[in-house]
């Protein structure tokens, strides 16, 4: 196409999307792609959900927009109820924003506000992690550790402390169990925090599971028990950034469930409004809703979208989808299919290193070398190969590169929509395995 469109690329002309269909995308052509990674793990309840469409007209009937500086709405006070009565232990209160980056954002300012709120003025660092990404706001891409992102924008960013991620495959040393390997990076935050004195450290945040920059890589047992430990010894808020991993994606409503722990805020987004609406949320421990509400009153922050009737809407009923139809017990079911179907076709591929991930959010990392586990050089870009193969069999997926540092390293990112059948999840791997082929051998004789 041509036109005025300021893409993501200015050397790719993208097909047009016109429809969906459960999930499928159709563009203008009337080529189905299946959608394997949900976009950005997005489309949860896939392409053509009916609830999500009536919800919607029913809503821009009634009402469609009220600034929150005058009004709340029904849908945004429901779907706030909604989400708290489902949330971890502690958190009481959510701020509606339009989306994951913006979600990111409200924390790291609200943590700082509350620490002023109380005052502890000294509190202004935050923790992360490397190989993270919590959002493109220069707040957000401050805090994530992804180098590849973050390098041409570094005079921009306020100095963020980045310890190891929990990154099994890669650092679990041999003999090591995976509770030891655990404690061990865990206790990087401990170093951390002596080395820049306890005391002027707001928060740590962290991705339960990670998502785009390495490839669904979980948290291993009692890794983040022991992070929420010395968070609470040094009075550090703890942040889990569930924006990509939350809402269902790996069985459970939020991820942190599934490792028992809870946080003292919580961001999400993408599958709280399936790609039907755009909307993010940060959920709040009481402790800090008090801290404000008892000082200054008045939270220094706002968007102008933020709590909008039509996207509060979309998530609730989103929310109901899940609920009526189970489909958190769906998405564990078709996870372990999807896991099954992965393992069994490249399992023993000698370009497959690891397979990973919970629920239907799973990941496929790519060796040159599965013994030493070297990675394959960059300058390949076989991720970008395997996209193309994939898309041009009708198979969209989610390939990245620096995997390892930012620069190093190969995965693929799969987060099929809830609704994903077991003759889908066969096409989806089918597809899969011969895009990896394809890239592979043309990487190979390039």
């Amino acid at each position: 196409m041509t036109g005025h469109i300021f893409g993501r690329s200015t050397r790719i002309s993208p097909p047009v999307a016109v429809a969906g269909d459960g999930c499928y995308l159709i563009d203008a052509g009337g080529k189905r792609y299946l959608d394997g990674s949900g976009g950005a793990a997005v489309s949860c309840l896939g392409h053509s959900n009916q609830r999500l469409r009536q919800a919607l007209h029913a809503q821009l009937d009634r009402l469609a927009y009220a600034h929150t500086g005058f009004f709340t709405s029904e849908p945004a006070e429901t779907l706030a109820d909604r989400l708290i009565a489902k949330a971890p232990e502690g958190l009481e209160r959510v701020y509606l924003v339009s989306g994951g980056s913006e979600a990111v954002e409200a924390a790291i300012k609200l943590a700082r506000q509350y620490f002023v709120e109380i005052g502890q003025n000294q509190r202004h660092r935050v923790i992360a992690r490397r190989q993270s990404y919590h959002g493109n706001t220069l707040g957000a891409l401050a805090a994530g550790g992804n180098e590849w992102r973050r390098v041409q924008f570094g005079p921009l960013l306020v100095e963020t402390s980045h310890i190891a991620p929990c990154y099994e495959y890669r650092d679990r040393q041999t003999g090591e169990s995976l509770e030891a390997y655990g404690q061990r990076v865990a206790d990087e935050l401990e170093t951390e925090l002596q080395r820049l004195g306890p005391e002027t450290v707001m928060a740590f945040i962290c991705e339960p599971v990670v998502g785009a920059t390495s490839g669904a890589v979980p948290a291993v047992p009692g890794y983040l028990r022991r992070i929420r430990e010395i968070c609470d010894r040094h009075g550090v808020l703890l942040i889990f950034d569930e924006v990509m991993c939350g809402m269902g994606r790996t069985g459970h409503l939020f991820a942190c469930d599934e490792d028992g722990v809870a946080p003292d805020m919580l961001t999400i987004a993408k599958g709280l409004g399936a790609g039907y609406q755009p909307i993010g949320a940060l959920l709040v421990s009481g402790a800090i809703y008090d801290a404000i509400a008892q000082g200054s009153g008045f939270f220094q922050h706002g968007h102008t979208y933020m709590g909008h009737p039509m996207a509060a809407a979309a998530a609730n009923a989103v929310l109901t989808e899940i609920e009526e139809r189970e489909l958190l017990a769906a998405v564990r079911r078709q996870g372990e299919l999807l896991e099954r179907s992965l393992r069994e076709r490249l399992g023993q591929h000698p370009n497959v290193g690891d397979i990973r991930g919970r629920g239907l959010f799973r990941g496929v990392e790519l060796v040159e070398d599965r013994g030493t586990k070297r990675p394959f050089d960059p300058a390949l870009r076989l991720h970008a190969r395997i996209k193309a193969l994939a898309f041009e069999s009708g198979l969209i997926c989610y390939p990245m590169g620096g995997t390892i540092d930012g620069q190093l390293g190969d995965h693929v990112l799969l987060a099929p929509p809830f609704i994903i059948s077991d003759a889908e999840i066969a096409e989806l791997v089918d597809k899969l395995a011969g895009a990896i082929d394809g890239a592979i051998a043309a990487a190979q004789a390039a």
